[in-house]
């Protein structure tokens, strides 16, 4: 069984030529991530014009994702090669922009003194450094070091969200995401989301017009306001870093669970994220705690796993993505399809879908059956939006998913679909046509043999749009 679960790969310094783009892609990246909180927006823009390069050499479908910076308060930058701040020693932190020192941390929040209070733990860096506030004076805020480490860059500072009194998505993100939507950007991913009413702000068109839109759940209001959250969003990801800052880091692995469970039963992809393979930005192997969090992620039924500093900075990017696909691939092979399609389809019966969406899932049920009781070599979605993969794969069929659209932007969204491999359906063709042209390929690109047995999903072309109303068993 070739992997289902999908990887996503940080672009950055470490890995930003063409060469080694492709060399990731190879090793098994589906998606790149442009992270827009680190460097120049013309950085990022030549970072992911290199990643369509890529994609025309390769000949296939390449997810591009930009992650807006968000409310994301930030240190000051540290010296090259990091600043070490010890336990127990004390900090001085100061609203501003200005580098940091061990004596010295500047905030870029400026409402820092009034926002943190005396007895708040501050965490740096998704943790990597914690402090306790114990006084505050004029312009600062003085805090002792009771977790000390190394910080580089200019790593997050953790206030609580329900202190922020910031909006999400901020100006500058909207500045950005109009400069990424001209160019064609597939995903974007929203940080610090507190409700539906964030994820309505962005205010594109919806896809695949326009970008995918992902939803990180990275705060305790947008856990509490879940649902919605995920009905107004294309994706989900679980930004485990600053949702474990603001929740108990005991609840972190429960929450997980249950905002996977969710998000899938839905029909949206799930992005699992942070401190994946974090030892591998330095070592050239991952630790037994880390491959075991990897395949956990897996069975929770993550739709797409990702890497951030361990392509962005690491070492041997190349490397971490290739660990990731092995750990990923084989965990694919222990996944509990069954038991996990049979919960789906309860869960699914609490749900209130639309007209359209309920004739979709009932077909894709439908499907999943066939597939299931046929013993089908693949189950073939014809889709103009990716709507029949994403809906066909809540159910996490055994037969491949193979997806095929005549839109480009959609084959790319797919991308992050689990279990979804993307191709091209030229032609304005009748049903029928599309039908047997779309087996066709299938055969033609190796995915299923004469004899095979195929289940096809397909909507009408005189009505595009509207709900998947056709399956057909197709024997090839």
């Amino acid at each position: 069984m070739s992997r289902r679960t999908k990887i996503i790969a940080t672009v950055g310094p470490a890995c930003e030529s063409e060469g080694m783009l492709k060399d990731l892609a190879e090793a098994g990246a589906d998606v790149f991530r442009i992270n827009l909180s680190h460097g120049p927006l013309d950085l990022a823009l030549e970072r992911y014009h290199r990643v369509r390069t890529v994609e025309a050499s390769l000949g296939r479908p390449i997810g591009a994702l930009v992650d807006l910076p968000g409310p994301k308060v930030r240190a000051g930058a540290m010296a090259e090669g990091g600043v070490l701040l010890e336990d127990g020693g004390t900090v001085r932190l100061v609203p501003g922009h200005e580098p940091s020192t061990a004596e010295v941390v500047s905030v870029d929040h400026p409402g820092l003194v009034v926002d943190l209070h005396v007895g708040d733990l501050v965490t740096f860096g998704d943790g990597a450094v914690v402090a306790e506030v114990f006084d505050r004076t004029g312009d600062a805020l003085l805090a002792t070091i009771s977790h000390g480490g190394l910080l580089q860059g200019r790593p997050g500072v953790h206030i609580p969200s329900e202190r922020l009194r910031l909006t999400t998505p901020t100006d500058h993100d909207l500045r950005l995401l109009d400069t990424f939507v001209e160019e064609g950007v597939d995903m974007v991913a929203l940080s610090f989301v507190r409700s539906a009413h964030d994820v309505r702000r962005v205010g594109t068109e919806p896809h695949p017009r326009g970008p995918l839109i992902v939803a990180k759940i990275e705060t305790r209001a947008a856990v509490e306001n879940l649902d919605g959250i995920i009905e107004a969003s294309g994706a989900v990801m679980v930004a485990r870093g600053d949702l474990g800052a603001e929740c108990p880091l005991e609840e972190v692995p429960h929450l997980q669970k249950r905002i996977l469970e969710r998000c899938i039963t839905l029909g949206r992809p799930a992005i699992t994220a942070t401190q994946m393979l974090e030892s591998m930005v330095h070592a050239p192997t991952p630790t037994r705690a880390e491959t075991s969090d990897i395949a956990n992620a897996v069975f929770d039924g993550s739709s797409a796993v990702m890497l951030s500093g361990e392509t962005a900075i690491g070492r041997d990017p190349v490397n971490s993505v290739a660990t990731m696909a092995r750990v990923a691939a084989r965990a694919d092979e222990e996944f509990d399809f069954d038991a996990w399609a049979l919960r789906v389809q309860r869960l699914s019966g609490q749900l209130r879908p639309s007209v359209d969406d309920i004739v979709t899932n009932g077909m894709t049920d439908a499907a999943w059956r066939a597939a299931s009781q046929t013993g089908a070599a693949a189950i073939i979605c014809i889709t103009r939006t990716g709507f029949t993969v994403r809906a066909i794969a809540r159910f996490r069929p055994r037969a491949k998913i193979l997806g095929f659209s005549t839109e480009p932007r959609t084959l790319r969204q797919l991308t992050l679909s689990w279990g979804a491999t993307p191709y091209d359906l030229t032609g304005g063709l009748s049903a029928d046509a599309q039908v047997n042209r779309a087996v066709e390929l299938a055969q033609h690109h190796g995915e299923v043999r004469t004899g095979d047995l195929v289940a096809v999903l397909s909507g009408s072309v005189d009505h595009p749009g509207q709900a998947t109303d056709s399956l057909r068993l197709v024997r090839v």
